[in-house]
């Protein structure tokens, strides 16, 4: 016999439905209204970005400073200045010769894009589909153009980083102040929000700090590796452009899983065409190996704790952040996703719940059991 459907619950479901869908709506509306906001004040938002990029790897030699007793002006001096330095000898150093050679990269690798279309549509595949030759050429454009714009921002990192020279002074400045006054920020933070917000922002905060820090000193320290072990190995090889492939090599291990194919797949390029196919065949075994030991041996000994997202998540957050931002949103995506992930996790802690108390759970005697 079939059931009617009983009017009470169907109006109720329709009910829960439309408010539900409503606060989704309203939820969906803020967001945008953040990201327009966000849009809007970028020029004041990218500068403090990068303060608080440049501060997660500049904290420990600071602490280490003040956990001497220096006073935290003098350390947070000290530490910039010896930044400074050293940015202006990587510039002086890597930056001027890569740019020098940033042509040729680009050129390489739409040679080597062209050279695979030639064998692809020889025998033994023999495609000579009209899209598959238009879809190539079309990918071949976007590899001039997209890659140059890769290897100028790696090669102008400060220019990237910075839209000129006030946003420089403002990252570098608010950088020192980080430094400087950072760990009396949260006190502050806390004694100027009513409520229960003077607990959980402070609390949100300190776990998006760590979070950060975590990323960005174990990805410089694992993209460090990766381009001193595979730009030895393209020396030895005898593969031209190494200290292009290197730097581009760490640079994109700040977008994981997507970085490491990128800056792979323009190694092997090169070495296809200025080396042949055996050498990049033998690049493409160094690359693999490399790769093998980062994810094995060098991420689990360098990065304590994960980031804790899956790989799919990683890929979605990279290539939406890709779309939205470019270079930019493709480096700032992964940890965008991260820090989501630590808001949202501590709102499941604080909306979750509290654990039956032991013994709780057992029924007084006599006591009636609910069917």
């Amino acid at each position: 016999m079939s059931s009617r459907l009983s009017s009470v619950k169907t109006r109720a479901a329709l009910r829960t439905s439309a408010r539900v869908s409503a606060e989704l709506l309203l939820v969906v509306v803020m967001l945008a209204l953040a990201l327009w906001l966000l849009d809007r004040m970028w020029s004041v938002v990218w500068p403090l970005v990068v303060g608080l990029l440049l501060t997660t790897l500049t904290w420990p030699p600071t602490r280490f400073l003040r956990s001497k007793g220096w006073r935290p002006a003098l350390a947070a001096s000290l530490v910039t200045i010896g930044f400074l330095l050293v940015a202006a000898g990587v510039v002086a150093l890597i930056a001027v010769p890569v740019a020098s050679q940033s042509g040729e990269l680009t050129d390489g690798v739409v040679e080597g894009v062209q050279r695979l279309r030639e064998w692809a549509a020889g025998p033994p595949l023999n495609i000579e589909d009209a899209q598959i030759n238009k879809a190539l050429d079309s990918a071949v454009d976007r590899a001039q153009e997209g890659l140059g714009s890769a290897v100028t921002a790696v090669v102008s990192g400060v220019s990237t980083v910075v839209n000129g020279v006030i946003t420089a002074v403002l990252a570098l400045f608010l950088m020192f102040f980080f430094l400087k006054d950072g760990p009396r920020f949260l006190p502050w933070l806390s004694r100027q929000l009513p409520g229960r917000l003077a607990t959980d922002v402070p609390a949100v905060a300190g776990r998006v700090w760590d979070t950060l820090g975590s990323f960005v000193r174990s990805q410089a320290a694992v993209g460090l590796l990766d381009a001193v072990l595979i730009g030895l190995g393209l020396w030895i090889v005898g593969v031209p452009l190494v200290l292009p492939l290197a730097v581009l090599t760490f640079v994109t291990a700040f977008v994981p899983i997507v970085g490491a194919l990128f800056a792979g797949l323009v190694a092997v390029l090169i070495a296809l065409v200025s080396n042949g196919l055996t050498d990049a065949l033998i690049v493409l075994g160094i690359i693999v190996v490399v790769q093998q030991l980062e994810g094995n041996v060098f991420q689990p000994i360098i990065q304590s704790r994960g980031l804790g997202l899956h790989a799919g998540v990683i890929l979605l957050a990279v290539t939406l952040g890709g779309n939205l931002a470019g270079i930019v949103g493709s480096l700032l995506a992964v940890p965008v996703a991260a820090l989501i992930a630590v808001v949202w996790g501590y709102l499941r802690e604080q909306l979750g719940e509290p654990p039956a108390e032991p013994g709780g759970g057992e029924p007084a005697p006599g006591a009636a059991v609910p069917s």
